[in-house]
């Protein structure tokens, strides 16, 4: 996790534009670097000299190799959570409502970005990690599913879950496939094929079975808009990636 300066002083301004480059190089580096020899392989002082850095400085703005590693999956996992919001949020504003649109249009967002960062999203995929970095995967992965549950106002039952997993990793598996696709037209298709898969589990089994209990007891469908994100109207409907406050969102991150 990249680390703040803890004081400003008259020149704070100037300490913390170049403390934000320094920190901006070693990252830049550190993708680089992971990505052509993998974790395991990459040295710190290729990082450094990659950055035209010190080892001091990246000890003082990152702690160490694992820590810049995770520091480069959290900004990774952030972009995509961004770029879903704003998907879903531009496709409210054109007067969009349906709750299947909404997710696909999330769902899209981070499936594209998975393309466009596709040297990491195979960089975090390869299992090539630090020590504990499959655990937060895990736990993330966990944190996507409960809120895609949530979003989708399913009862909090075992069949409930298992729909809302699916629906998760089917985008997470995904993300995974367009990161490894040879070309931009193959990449399309996969994100074409992933969206109609997600829209055909979206039309049966239990959001269908949910959508029509919910009509039978004159209540709104569940995933309508406005419903699971506190009416904030920025909030994506069961995109992939989890959200930092209210924003329920890798999509597909899955995946990271």
């Amino acid at each position: 996790m990249v680390r703040q300066p803890t004081s400003r002083s008259s020149s704070g301004a100037w300490q913390w534009q170049r403390t934000a480059q320094t920190q901006r190089a070693l990252l830049d580096a550190a993708r680089e670097i992971f990505t052509e020899q993998g974790f395991a392989e990459a040295s710190i002082a290729d990082v450094v000299e990659r950055a035209g850095s010190s080892v001091g400085s990246l000890y003082h703005h990152f702690g160490g190799k694992s820590e810049l590693y995770v520091a480069l999956w959290q900004e990774h996992q952030q972009a995509h959570e961004e770029a879903a919001s704003k998907a879903v949020a531009a496709a409210r504003q054109s007067g969009m409502s349906d709750a299947t649109e909404l997710f696909c249009a999330g769902t899209r967002a981070f499936l594209e970005g998975s393309w466009q960062r596709r040297d990491l999203a195979m960089l975090f995929f390869a299992g090539d990690g630090p020590p504990g970095f499959e655990v937060m995967k895990r736990r993330r992965s966990g944190e996507w599913i409960g809120q895609n549950d949530a979003l989708l106002r399913l009862p909090d039952t075992a069949l409930d879950r298992l729909y809302a997993a699916i629906l998760t990793n089917l985008i997470g598996e995904g993300a995974r496939e367009v990161a490894m696709a040879k070309t931009r037209r193959q990449a399309n298709q996969i994100i074409d094929a992933v969206i109609e898969y997600a829209r055909r589990l979206m039309d049966a089994g239990v959001w269908k079975a949910a959508a029509e209990q919910a009509d039978a007891d004159g209540e709104a469908a569940p995933g309508e808009a406005g419903s699971g994100d506190g009416g904030s109207g920025d909030a994506a409907p069961a995109e992939v990636p989890p959200a930092r406050a209210a924003d329920p969102a890798d999509a597909a991150q899955v995946a990271g």
